[in-house]
């Protein structure tokens, strides 16, 4: 999709519209922003050991803003490279907009490129193109001699790419961006007793792709599930292990209610201004936003044409300072740092535990009993100024006795702040680390990805309710 001839067909779609605003606008200061949005989404769905869904979606979305003084207003409309007229009809009904918006209470920075931006490094024509047939062989490869009559496979393989490209009416420059990305998880379900174990992969390229590997910690998953005696918890607190999926999730909720600026001005934040430059966390937590990490499909310019480079979060535990996107730092009168963009590149820092993978982190000596959580569902914020969440586990827990010996814990709910989980309680963290998909596939595609530890351990955290049952 990120060819050149349909690249310059792009960009050169993008320059007549930027002419037609112009002309249209010449009677008024205004300044139009165009935004392209493209994408090819392919997702192949099993269930019960067969083929559920198999789709293509191609969209094309423009998203079109008009500044005049204080106001803004936008319009959106999925089109085609073909409707020219539609797309201009689309610059009238935003300019036309923008005459009935309310003022905003502060001045809006309008974008200003000073020189064109491409980068196409993060796009892979051999994933993007990834076949029907390559997706089914990968779901064979992973559940390969794990299906019985009562164990059946599920899961989903999304796959595709993306174009993002961007012109303003304030310079002849543009922006330009392409992504490929695979999204995998296989579930496997027993239909009698209703457990269902799971393994995922996040791609940025073909080579990221491992079935074998998902067919390993699968396979270590069942022999645990189908021997090991299950049980209901008590309740109290527990030494736990978070795999990579866990981990992830909740970075994604830090990064809304914890350094995020405007949100932390508006009272959604668990951090203060106050604590820039103190420990606020385990001095083993050292997180980042970096866009060279290519597993994470970066943004290597935001879209007001600001470079984006290492921006540093906690090192050692200590803040280093709040993210702030162009739109919160007019309102709140603050700088920018470079995070107008669809998503960040968060990367936690590996620590000094050898544990790579479920095999290893198994075969572990263990001088205390330790409950190993991979994955945290039906996650919500119970007291975002207290940074207190509260979510369940439910595929593929393990109770590692100390013995050496494992139990299949039915599921358990933990309600925590993440200054707990984060903070002094950390164990340790795996010195390996992995990326693990947290895109969505509702709404636009829009590829992202944490880059986590394979394995966290944290010491002492309360189980607040146990289930009785699988």
């Amino acid at each position: 999709m990120a060819e050149n001839n349909h690249k310059d067909r792009i960009l050169d779609t993008l320059q007549t519209l930027r002419q037609y605003a112009l002309e249209k606008a010449s009677q008024r200061v205004l300044a139009i922003g165009l935004h392209y949005h493209e994408e090819d989404s392919y997702l192949m769905r099993f269930a019960n050991s067969a083929i559920s869904l198999n789709t293509k979606e191609h969209l094309i979305r423009l998203d079109i803003v008009a500044y005049e003084g204080r106001k803004r207003a936008s319009y959106e409309l999925i089109t085609d490279l073909g409707k020219l007229t539609d797309m201009k009809h689309g610059v009238d009904t935003v300019i036309e907009l923008v005459k009935h918006a309310q003022p905003l209470n502060y001045q809006p920075t309008i974008p200003v490129y000073a020189e064109t931006f491409s980068d196409e490094s993060s796009y892979d024509p051999i994933l993007a193109e990834f076949s029907n047939a390559e997706r089914l062989a990968y779901f064979n490869q992973a559940a390969a001699g794990l299906e019985t009559g009562e164990i059946k496979l599920s899961g989903i393989f999304s796959s595709g790419s993306t174009i993002s490209a961007m012109i303003y009416t304030t310079s002849e420059h543009t922006q330009f961006f392409s992504f490929s990305d695979a999204q995998v998880t296989a579930v496997l379900a027993h239909a009698g007793l209703k457990w269902e174990v799971n393994a995922e992969e996040s791609a940025q390229r073909k080579a990221d792709l491992d079935a074998s590997r998902l067919n390993r910690d699968l396979a270590t998953l069942l022999a645990h599930y189908q021997h090991d005696t299950p049980q209901q918890l008590p309740l109290g607190r527990y030494d736990i292990v978070f795999g990579p999926a866990a981990t992830a999730e909740m970075m994604s909720v830090m990064n809304w209610i914890g350094f995020n600026g405007g949100t932390m001005k508006r009272g959604y934040s668990f951090l203060s201004e106050a604590q820039v430059g103190e420990k606020v966390l385990s001095e083993q937590f050292t997180l980042s936003d970096d866009p060279t990490r290519r597993e994470t499909f970066p943004f290597r310019s935001d879209f007001y044409g600001m470079p984006r480079g290492l921006f540093p979060i906690f090192k050692r535990g200590v803040f280093q300072g709040f993210t702030w996107e162009q739109d919160d730092a007019d309102e709140f009168n603050t700088q920018p740092t470079g995070h107008t963009v669809s998503h960040t590149s968060l990367t936690l820092a590996g620590g000094k535990q050898g544990a790579a993978s479920l095999q290893e982190l198994t075969a572990l000596p263990r001088e205390r009993d330790l409950l190993y959580i991979p994955y945290l569902h039906y996650m919500n914020i119970v007291n975002p100024s207290k940074g207190v969440i509260t979510a369940s586990s439910r595929f593929g827990a393990l109770l590692l006795r100390q013995d050496g010996s494992v139990g299949i814990p039915y599921n358990v709910r933990l309600t925590q702040s993440l200054l707990d989980v984060f903070g002094e309680r950390v164990a340790w963290l795996a010195r390996q680390t992995v990326a693990y998909n947290t895109s969505h596939s509702y709404g636009r595609r829009n590829p992202s990805a944490v880059i986590v530890p394979t394995f966290m351990r944290v010491n002492d955290l309360e189980i607040s309710h146990s289930n009785t049952s699988y």
